[in-house]
């Protein structure tokens, strides 16, 4: 199934929570997994896009904002994530600046069913060109934060190297390990293929320096 060797992996993950404890940030550095490929035009191949919920929150810190009526407001408001409703989209008056400064705010929107009709007359493409148009909200505002909170997505653009997060330094060995898996493993299952378009895989963390897995 998987390539990677588990002591490598395992070697790896120790060393990058090594060098986060030595040289302590003033933040929790992320976990970044980075990918290179090959054998792949992405002129002529079909460009890849794909998300994956890992099974462990990779960034606890993601900044969520909810479009919400009333009752996701509400729930939003009680577990402390921001929330504009349809009225507050309106005073952005479309205004392509005001829409992008929204956008850049926020990793992830969620927005409830009647009000992500609404978007695209309310806020033109912004939220859509910046890759954040809202996932519905189709559970608890909770459940989905989590859910936008764990999910990480894989998009091939015009290079053929990839970087997505996978986990902190706050994290248990066990849990980056499984998270790494399960991400290297969503990604060579989109690929054409597979594991022979994977030229490198490495993790490092926001300051330290890579470690090569693959």
């Amino acid at each position: 199934m998987s390539k990677i060797s588990g002591d490598v992996l395992r070697d790896a993950i120790l060393g990058m929570l090594e060098g986060a404890k030595t040289k302590q940030r003033k933040f929790s550095e992320t976990i970044e997994l980075q990918v290179g490929l090959k054998n792949y035009d992405p002129q002529k191949d079909k460009r890849f896009s794909g998300s994956v919920k890992l099974p462990y929150i990779p960034r606890p810190r993601m900044k969520v904002c909810v479009l919400g009526d009333v009752k996701h407001c509400e729930q939003a408001k009680a577990i402390e994530v921001d929330s504009k409703t349809v009225e507050d989209l309106k005073k952005l008056n479309k205004n392509k600046k005001m829409v992008k400064k929204l956008a850049q705010s926020y990793h992830a929107f969620l927005a409830s069913d009647s009000v992500i009709k609404q978007i695209p007359r309310l806020l033109g493409p912004g939220l859509n060109k910046a890759g954040k148009f809202p996932t519905p909200i189709n559970k608890t505002v909770q459940e989905c934060v989590d859910e936008a909170k764990a999910s990480i997505k894989f998009q091939l653009k015009k290079v053929l190297c990839l970087a997505v997060a996978v986990g902190n330094v706050q994290m248990q060995e066990a849990e980056i390990r499984t998270n790494i898996v399960y991400a290297v493993n969503f990604l060579v299952s989109l690929l054409k293929k597979n594991w022979q378009n994977v030229k490198s895989l490495n993790v490092k963390t926001t300051m330290g320096k890579p470690f090569r897995i693959y």
